[in-house]
């Protein structure tokens, strides 16, 4: 059985080929520019060309994305979206309208884009036919099982995507937080989770084979969960995600994740983040406190207390934060269960490894087992 898992982030999408003839470890990888971060370089060209810009495709990750497209209406050139592409830039296409984009229909936009005076750029998240370039150039078929992490702050155009995005993380830690209630068949993707659900569509759409199987998590839990098949991490355990974009960290017991928060990880510092490590273990760590701050939140269902949280597991590729700390600067209590998870040998795919888990959760037909049950 071949699958292919991508986690998309805000830095980089990080990609892994599983191959379960052979062992986890050879698996192919490649670590690349997130689509966020493609789709703003080609926006900025086009900006550079100063020729107008249409957008089409569906909805996909924002931040530099969204900036590029900002500056490109600054610098005074024309941009022109379908709805779905528009909404990339944000929840509420009246708000999209009043920076100075023109909404279009489909028919209009591909009238713009033939007209040769229009630039078209097609936004989406995971492209499968650029990984399949690159695999093919190296004699490597792309396989008919798919995995994919996005991070989706929901619909919401009108409140605070942040707000809303704990909303629907307390639905499924309410729900029983185990790794089977983060992890969706296309089908069964909630209306509320419109990136994800953008995805998936995209995906079926561009792939040909006739038995594709596919599933879909968000960014955080597929990390959280990738880090628990690091043979070190022991539950209770609290698992601390440093991404480029956003800082993540959830007690997990028994496989089930009982608290989260998340904040942004230029937001945060050594001191902060070992201070939430603590307190969320113990229950302290408040919602409020953190959305103040400009984070997402907290949510705190059960809390075992830090004396009884046996491993701290941290990845992502800002866990330098805590990894080259000095002794004065790492409280003891958190250097006495501190671990950086790299499981099967690859810390930036951590991710990945929790897409894996999550696959043969929906198809149980496999034998393959990552995290112990």
């Amino acid at each position: 059985m071949h699958i292919i898992a991508a986690d998309i982030g805000t830095g980089t999408q990080d990609i892994l080929l599983f191959d379960s003839e052979k062992e986890v470890e050879n698996s192919l990888i490649m670590v690349m520019p997130a689509p966020t971060q493609v789709t703003a370089e080609r926006v900025r060209r086009v900006t550079k060309a100063r020729k107008a810009l249409v957008l089409t495709g569906n909805i996909m990750g924002g931040g530099p994305s969204a900036w590029a497209v900002r500056s490109h209406l600054k610098a005074g050139l024309p941009v022109y979206a379908t709805e779905k592409a528009a909404l990339t830039i944000h929840d509420n296409l009246e708000r999209v309208k009043s920076f100075g984009v023109r909404i279009v229909t489909e028919e209009e936009a591909k009238r713009l884009a033939d007209s040769g005076d229009v630039l078209e750029i097609v936004m989406q998240d995971f492209d499968p036919y650029a990984a399949s370039c690159a695999f093919s150039n190296f004699e490597v078929r792309m396989p008919e099982n798919y995995a994919v992490a996005v991070q989706d702050h929901g619909n919401a155009p009108d409140k605070s995507n942040r707000v809303y995005r704990f909303e629907l993380l307390k639905e499924l830690i309410e729900k029983g937080g185990k790794l089977e209630d983060f992890v969706y068949l296309p089908e069964e993707i909630p209306q509320a989770f419109t990136r994800m659900k953008a995805q998936a569509d995209s995906l079926l759409k561009a792939t040909t084979a006739l038995n594709t199987r596919a599933v879909f998590m968000d960014t955080g839990p597929a990390a959280v969960f990738g880090a628990l098949t690091d043979p070190a991490a022991v539950q209770p355990s609290i698992v601390v995600n440093i991404g480029n974009g956003h800082t993540l960290g959830a007690l997990v017991n028994e496989n089930r994740i009982t608290a989260v928060f998340e904040h942004h990880s230029s937001s945060m510092s050594p001191e902060k983040l070992q201070d939430y490590i603590i307190r969320l273990a113990d229950g302290t760590l408040g919602f409020d406190e953190i959305f103040a701050d400009g984070g997402h939140g907290a949510y705190i269902k059960e809390a075992s207390g830090f004396e009884r949280v046996r491993s701290i597991m941290v990845t992502g590729p800002k866990r330098e934060m805590l990894e080259k700390l000095s002794e004065p600067e790492l409280r003891q209590e958190i250097s006495e269960k501190l671990h950086f998870a790299a499981p099967f040998g690859s810390m930036m795919l951590s991710g990945c490894f929790g897409l894996l888990a999550g696959f043969f959760e929906k198809y149980p037909e496999t034998s393959i087992k990552l995290i112990n049950h």
